[in-house]
C-alpha cells in the first residue's frame, strides 16, 4: 500500500493527541505545523506516569519534554532538557553527596521544577500549573496532563547488587539502568484511583479528530489509556481515533519500547502493537492506525494504511498528519 491521497478528507477543527516524552513531543510538531495550514486548534494530553520527585521537586519529564519542544528550548544534540543548560546546582549535590546522582537536573530545568512544586505545594492542580507554565513558552498547543493526581509508573525487576526482584521508580529503571535489567512487570501506583481532568473530558468529547503519537505503547500512552474513565471517553468520542505506529520493520524510532513490549509479552511489530490497542468496535480504542511502508496488515475492526514516519523535520510530520487524517475520513 502507499500513502493514501488526502484531497477528500475533511479538514478537522480541533484535534486531540496523546502523547508521551520526546517522540510525543517531535510528533507534536508536525501536528501543530499542520494545525496552522488548516486552521485547527490542538490539544495534547499528556502522559504523567513518568512524573517523579527528585531532590524534593515535582519533575514532569513528559510534559517538560513537549513544552520545551514546542517552545523551542529543546536541546537536540542531548535529546533531553534545555538547551544551552548549566549544571552548577548539580555538581553541588554532588560534592554533597545528595541523590540520586543517576538523574541530572540542570540548572534552567530546576527553574521549571521549582515554580511547578511551589504551585503544587500551594493547592493549585498540576493542569493549572502546566498552563501557567507554558505562557513561558507559548507552544502553540494546549498541554494537559492526563490527570491531576499523581500517577507514579514503577518496575518490578531484579535490581543488581540484588537477588531478589522488587520495584523500582520506572525512571531509575530507564536512566539509570537502561532498562538492562531482568523485568517482569511495570505497576502504575495510583492509576486506578486517578482521574482525568474535566478539561481532557471536554476536549476529547468536543473533538474532530484524535490523534495517538508514536510514543512508548507501554509506558506512555499505555499509561494514559489505562485511566479508566479517559479510555471510556476515548471510546465514547465521535470523533475517528487514528493512531501511528512507533517502530518501523520491528525497531522503534526511538527509546527503548521493544523492551517495554517484551516486558508485556507483545511482539515489537507496528502490527502488533495495534492489535494489542484494539478496534474501538471491539472493546480496543482504534478506529484507523497508520504504519510504516512495507508494515502493513491486517487489523480486525481498523482501517491500516501506510507512510513514511520518520519524523525528519516538522514538514515531513505534517504529512504524516495529512495522512492520519485521511485514514480519518475514510473511517467515518
Amino acid at each position: 500500500m502507499t500513502a493514501p491521497s488526502t484531497s477528500s478528507s475533511p479538514v478537522p477543527r480541533r484535534i486531540v493527541v496523546l502523547a508521551g516524552g520526546v517522540g510525543g513531543a517531535r510528533y507534536l510538531l508536525g501536528v501543530r505545523e499542520y494545525a496552522r495550514e488548516v486552521g485547527a486548534e490542538v490539544t495534547a494530553i499528556v502522559n504523567t506516569g513518568d512524573d517523579a520527585t527528585m531532590h524534593g521537586l515535582r519533575v514532569c519529564p513528559d510534559l517538560d519534554s513537549v513544552m520545551y519542544h514546542l517552545g523551542g528550548a529543546h536541546d537536540d544534540e542531548r535529546g533531553w532538557g534545555q538547551v544551552g543548560e548549566t549544571w552548577t546546582v548539580g555538581h553541588e549535590l554532588r560534592e554533597y553527596g545528595a541523590g540520586p546522582t543517576w538523574f541530572s537536573l540542570g540548572d534552567k530545568d530546576i527553574a521549571t521544577h521549582l515554580v511547578r512544586t511551589q504551585m503544587l505545594d500551594a493547592g493549585y492542580r498540576l493542569t493549572d500549573v502546566t498552563e501557567a507554565l507554558c505562557t513561558r513558552w507559548a507552544p502553540g498547543v494546549r498541554l494537559l496532563p492526563m490527570s491531576d493526581q499523581r500517577v507514579e509508573t514503577h518496575v518490578v525487576c531484579t535490581v543488581p547488587g540484588s537477588e531478589r526482584a522488587g520495584a523500582i521508580h520506572f525512571q531509575e529503571w530507564w536512566v539509570r539502568y537502561r532498562a538492562g535489567v531482568p523485568t517482569s512487570g511495570f505497576v502504575q501506583i495510583g492509576l486506578e484511583q486517578a482521574r482525568p481532568t474535566p478539561e481532557v473530558l471536554e476536549a476529547l468529547g468536543g473533538a474532530d479528530l484524535v490523534l495517538i503519537a508514536p510514543s512508548n505503547p507501554v509506558v506512555s500512552i499505555g499509561t494514559i489509556l489505562g485511566l479508566p474513565a479517559l479510555r471510556e471517553a476515548l471510546r465514547a468520542t465521535p470523533a475517528p481515533v487514528i493512531g501511528t505506529a512507533g517502530l518501523i520493520g520491528g525497531a522503534p524510532l526511538r527509546g527503548m519500547a521493544d523492551v517495554c513490549l517484551g516486558v508485556i509479552g507483545v511482539e515489537p511489530t507496528a502490527l502488533a502493537v495495534g492489535r494489542n490497542y484494539g478496534a474501538r468496535s471491539t472493546g480496543g480504542v482504534l478506529d484507523g492506525w497508520l504504519v510504516a511502508p512495507g508494515d502493513g496488515g491486517p487489523i480486525d475492526g481498523v482501517l491500516v494504511e501506510e507512510a513514511p514516519l520518520l519524523m525528519t523535520d516538522p514538514a515531513t510530520t505534517a504529512a504524516m498528519v495529512r495522512a492520519a487524517v485521511d485514514v480519518a475520513g475514510r473511517t467515518r
